[in-house]
C-alpha cells in the first residue's frame, strides 16, 4: 500500500509546480505514513494487547513435546520471513534518509560541457514498430531538454528498419557471434558492443543501458546530464515508474509499484551510502562509463548470462568501481499477462541462483544478494529449464 501511494505521487505530473519547502513537508508526511503503517502491522500482527488467552506462551520444549521433529519445521517456517530483513531494513532506511520526492533535477553546468552519451537500447528485434516509435520519442525528449551530443544505439538480433543519422545507430548482431567466456542472451549481446571493431565510442563517454519499452523523461535526462558532468561515479542508476499513460494490466502494474519502493528506498540507500549495489540493481537506466564497463566486461560465461545485470553490478563493485544514484525517473510498461509476470519473476530467481553459485564472483559481494529475491519471488519456485530471457511482454 505504502508504494502505491509513492508511485502514484511520482505518475501526477500536478505537484510539479510544488516548491522545496513542500517536498519536505511532504517528504515528512511520508515518514509519518510510514510509521503508522508499521506500527499498525506491529500492533495487530503480534497480537499485542490481546493476551488475555494466551496467559502461558507455548515454548519450544512444549511445542516439541506435542508436535515432534515436526516442530523444527514450524519453526524454520516462522524464521523464513527473516530472509527479507535486509530488504526491510534497506527500503527503511533509504525512505527515511532520503526525501523520495526531491523535486525537478536542474541541469548544473552548461550543455557544452556535456560528455558524449550513447542510450544503448538491446532488443530481439520482434516489435520493429515499437522500437521504431521509442527510439523517435527518446530523440525528441533529449532535445527538449537541451541535449545534442547524444546518440541512440539499438542492438538487435535482426533489424528493426531505423533509419542511420545523426542521433541514430543501428547494431546487428551476428548469429555466428560467441564471446570467449560463452555469454549468452542479452550479456552476448551487450558485449558485442564493446568489441574493438563495432565499438565507435572513447572510454570517456557514458553509455545508458535502456530496454527496448524504456521511456526518457525530461528529469531523467537532466539527471543524467549532472551526474555524468560531476564524473565522480563510474555508475549510477535511477527510478523507473510502470503507471505511465495506458495501462494494459492494472493488477500487474499494481504488482510493480513494490519496484517502485525499490528504487525510493534500497536502491537509493546502497548507492548514495554504500556505493555498492550489494541487493543488486535492475538492468535498465543504467549509466556507466564506457571505459569502466570495458574493463568490468560482459564476457564473464553463462553464469552472468541470464541475471546479467546483478553479475555485472556485483562484479564491478568487487573491482573498485563506486555507483550513485540518478534523480530523475523513466518509463516503462508491466508484463500484460500474469504468465509472462512470473515467467519473468522466475528467471529473475533463476539468474541470481547463478550468480549466488559463481565462483568468479568474490563471495564477501555476492553473499546478500539473494536473500530477498529467494523471499519476494516465492510464486518462481517452478523447477524448470532456463529458457531464453525473452518472451512476449517480457524484456530481453
Amino acid at each position: 500500500m505504502f508504494s502505491v501511494v509513492t508511485h502514484i505521487y511520482h505518475c501526477n505530473t500536478t505537484f510539479e509546480c510544488y516548491s522545496s519547502c513542500n517536498m519536505v513537508f511532504i517528504h515528512l508526511a511520508n515518514i509519518f505514513l510510514l510509521f503508522g503503517i508499521i506500527s499498525t502491522f506491529v500492533y495487530y500482527g503480534s497480537n499485542l494487547g490481546s493476551h488475555l488467552d494466551n496467559i502461558s506462551p507455548q515454548t519450544f520444549s512444549s511445542s516439541w513435546e506435542k508436535y515432534g521433529w515436526f516442530t523444527l519445521v514450524l519453526y524454520l517456517c516462522q524464521y523464513l520471513a527473516l530472509l527479507a530483513l535486509p530488504q526491510a531494513v534497506f527500503n527503511f532506511l533509504g525512505f527515511l534518509l532520503f526525501n523520495p520526492f526531491p523535486g525537478d533535477p536542474q541541469i548544473e553546468k552548461p550543455i557544452s560541457l556535456v560528455p558524449f552519451i550513447c542510450f544503448r537500447v538491446v532488443t530481439k528485434g520482434d516489435y520493429p514498430e515499437l522500437v521504431q516509435n521509442n527510439v523517435q520519442r527518446n530523440i525528441n525528449t533529449c532535445l527538449d531538454a537541451g541535449l545534442k551530443n547524444f546518440i541512440i544505439e539499438v542492438v538487435a538480433d535482426k533489424s528493426t528498419s531505423l533509419v542511420s543519422s545523426l542521433h541514430v545507430r543501428e547494431v546487428i548482431v551476428p548469429a555466428d557471434y560467441q564471446t570467449s567466456s560463452g555469454a549468452m542472451f542479452k550479456a552476448r549481446a551487450l558485449q558485442y558492443c564493446l568489441e574493438d571493431r563495432v565499438n565507435q565510442l572513447d572510454d570517456e563517454d557514458w553509455v545508458v543501458h535502456l530496454d527496448e519499452e524504456t521511456l526518457l523523461t525530461v528529469n531523467s535526462v537532466r539527471g543524467i546530464i549532472n551526474f555524468v558532468c560531476k564524473g565522480k561515479h563510474q555508475f549510477g542508476q535511477g527510478m523507473i515508474t510502470y503507471a505511465n499513460e495506458q495501462i494494459i494490466n492494472y493488477f500487474l502494474t499494481l504488482c510493480d509499484t513494490f519496484r517502485v519502493a525499490e528504487d525510493m528506498g534500497k536502491i537509493q540507500f546502497q548507492l548514495r551510502v554504500l556505493r555498492m549495489p550489494i541487493l543488486g540493481w535492475k538492468g535498465s537506466y543504467i549509466v556507466s562509463q564506457l571505459g569502466a564497463e570495458r574493463k568490468v566486461s560482459y564476457d564473464n560465461g553463462p553464469d552472468s548470462s541470464v541475471a546479467e545485470d546483478t553479475y555485472f553490478g556485483i562484479l564491478a563493485a568487487s573491482q573498485g568501481y563506486s555507483f550513485d544514484f540518478i534523480h530523475g525517473n523513466m518509463c516503462e510498461k508491466s508484463p500484460f499477462s500474469l504468465m509472462d509476470f512470473l515467467q519473468q519473476r522466475k528467471r529473475w530467481l533463476q539468474g541470481l541462483l547463478l550468480v549466488a553459485h559463481s565462483s568468479r564472483l568474490p563471495f564477501r559481494h555476492k553473499c546478500l544478494c539473494l536473500d530477498y529475491h529467494a523471499f519476494n519471488n516465492r510464486q518462481s519456485f517452478f523447477k524448470t529449464d532456463i529458457p531464453h530471457p525473452c518472451s512476449s511482454g517480457c524484456r530481453y
